[in-house]
């Protein structure tokens, strides 16, 4: 695929077809280790659900445990869907060193530390970007605190593993939130939009551009105008901003959580950019409704249009970055008054406003993941609506269905073995529920499991269910809160590990309990992993027995 050129072919590209061949070579190589002998190798996916950072955390420790176990270097393909997304890319940023990168994340939570000014800084100059949105002040200001990193590399630095085949190939799910009526009716497939090392685009309409030059102007198929590759950090954010859907929002945040999330959206898209924050605050429930309240009146306050007045009722305790933001502009407004001003500081001030108002701005279009549309003019797309629009916005893959199941089912990706680690807090068969009704009005083939069965397993999840069809890969299916690991405490697992919670609420301990759990379930299941992997490899089973769904 030329770098400065839109791709729209059918099946794999080619980069990721030379990285799969490649990688075959490492996975007979793991087989042989596990003891279990193949002429090819079968091609097994994992993959991890969202759940905000206690997906993250979960998901680095069935990564962990999946090394220790010899099992990762068995896996072609690892994607993943919001917080899992996070802790999948640090495996390729710390070149898979798994170790390493849970003692680091035990680093950050012990210490507890996060560059707050440089979270500032780089929201900053993101604002200075033409399709600045939500997203932007997500990635930098929300989700790099919640991690506690902030992550500067970029998808294309994973190339050399995945080409070499040394670490399976990764794939971030992400969906476009303009398509989402599309998905509400039909499930459009062109909803799913992916991310690799190699490219981002479509996979269903085969539509896809170069990873480098993904947020870069194209019309009719040419490169218009370059913009930098946007870094991980920004990336993360986008993979996982569930807010950025409104109706999804009202659904299953509002109903369920309207304590916190009291009428949020719905107030920042009919405020004007002026009479903003003397709606927001008097009905500030949130740390964000706060956050964008107060950023507008340091911007009117600067301005000299009028005082802020007092605050309506009291305030969240987590008023860190809103005290931050006044004691910065005032120091900045301090220094403007001085009669030899420097004009560096004077151009930092114009961003630090020029910040405030477009955050402001998307704030109250509730406008998220906006980047240029590298499909449009194309002449090689039916479709006049993915064609005809400039810009895409895409959100949290979660949104549709909170796994990346969609990704790896399309026969050009010959997968035969999906190992699926559920780290919801909620009904851990939702995801199946969701798929299954995927699959079936688009004719994929995937395990049938009857709605009764599912509800039964719903009420005391076991640790690993089997699912397997006559045609179609074979589905292993982990809840991580289940009656092996929990016993009858699956509830108070749930709510220690809410999703809703910050990243202050994480200790040490909380986080070293939820990574031995994801462990456990990895290592009490071993023996049933490496059964079905005998059985892909066309040892376990004979080859003309039929397959039927069963639990393990």
């Amino acid at each position: 695929m030329g770098s400065s050129e839109v791709s729209v072919i059918p099946g794999l590209q080619k980069e990721e077809k030379a990285a799969v061949e490649r990688r075959r070579l490492h996975v007979l190589k793991a087989l042989k280790k596990l003891r279990i002998e193949a002429d090819e190798a079968p091609v097994v996916a994992v993959l991890g659900s969202g759940g905000g950072l206690r997906a993250h955390i979960a998901c680095l420790g069935v990564l962990s445990e999946m090394k220790e176990q010899g099992l990762l270097d068995a896996v072609t393909y690892l994607a993943g869907v919001s917080g899992s997304t996070w802790a999948i890319s640090s495996l390729y940023t710390n070149d898979g060193d798994m170790e390493a990168l849970e003692a680091d994340l035990k680093h950050r939570f012990t210490r507890q530390e996060w560059d707050l000014a440089k979270s500032l800084q780089k929201t900053i100059q993101a604002a200075r970007s033409e399709n600045y949105s939500l997203t932007d002040f997500w990635a930098y200001m929300v989700i790099s605190k919640q991690t506690r990193e902030l992550p500067e590399s970029h998808l294309s630095n994973m190339k050399k593993p995945v080409e070499e085949g040394t670490l399976p190939y990764p794939i971030f799910a992400a969906i476009d939130n303009d398509l989402q009526p599309s998905w509400q009716e039909a499930r459009a497939p062109e909803t799913w939009f992916e991310f690799t090392p190699h490219h981002a685009g479509f996979p269903a309409l085969g539509a896809f551009v170069s990873i480098t030059h993904f947020g870069s102007k194209f019309k009719k198929g040419r490169l218009v105008r370059t913009h930098p590759e946007r870094d991980l950090t920004f990336l993360r954010g986008l993979w996982g901003s569930a807010l950025g859907n409104t109706e999804v929002i009202r659904e299953y945040i509002f109903d369920k959580h309207s304590s916190c999330f009291y009428s949020f959206a719905d107030q920042l898209r009919n405020l004007t950019l002026k009479g903003l924050w003397r709606r927001a605050v008097a009905n500030a429930k949130s740390i964000g409704h706060l956050l964008f309240a107060r950023l507008l009146r340091l911007q009117e306050s600067s301005q000299g249009e009028h005082p802020p007045p007092e605050d309506e009722g009291g305030e969240p305790e987590h008023t860190w970055l809103t005290e931050m933001l006044e004691n910065w502009t005032r120091t900045s407004l301090e220094k403007q008054e001085q009669p030899h001003e420097d004009p560096e500081r004077k151009g930092s001030l114009s961003n630090f406003m020029d910040f405030v108002k477009k955050t402001g701005i998307c704030a109250s279009k509730w406008e998220w993941g906006t980047t240029h549309n590298f499909l449009y003019k194309h002449s090689g797309i039916r479709d006049k609506i993915m064609s005809s629009r400039k810009h895409l916005h895409l959100v949290d893959a979660g949104l549709a269905i909170n796994t990346p199941f969609p990704l790896v089912l399309p026969p050009t990706r010959e997968v035969h073995l999906i190992l699926s680690f559920d780290f919801s807090a909620g009904d851990p068969f939702e995801t199946i529920r969701a798929t299954t009704d995927y699959c079936r009005r688009h004719k994929i083939p995937f395990p049938q499991v009857e709605e009764a069965e599912l509800d039964l397993w719903s009420k005391a999840p076991a640790s690993c269910y089997i699912l397997k069809g006559e045609t179609g890969p074979v589905v292993m299916h982990f809840p991580l809160f289940n009656i092996d690991a929990c016993g009858g405490d699956i509830e108070a697992w749930s709510d220690t590990y809410d999703t809703f919670k910050l990243a202050d609420t994480y200790t040490l301990d909380v986080v070293v309990l939820l990574l031995a759990l994801a462990k456990k379930n990895v290592r009490e299941n071993k023996k049933k992993i490496l059964r079905e992997l005998m059985n892909v490899a066309g040892l376990y089973y004979p080859k003309d027995s039929a397959r039927s769904c069963c639990l393990a």
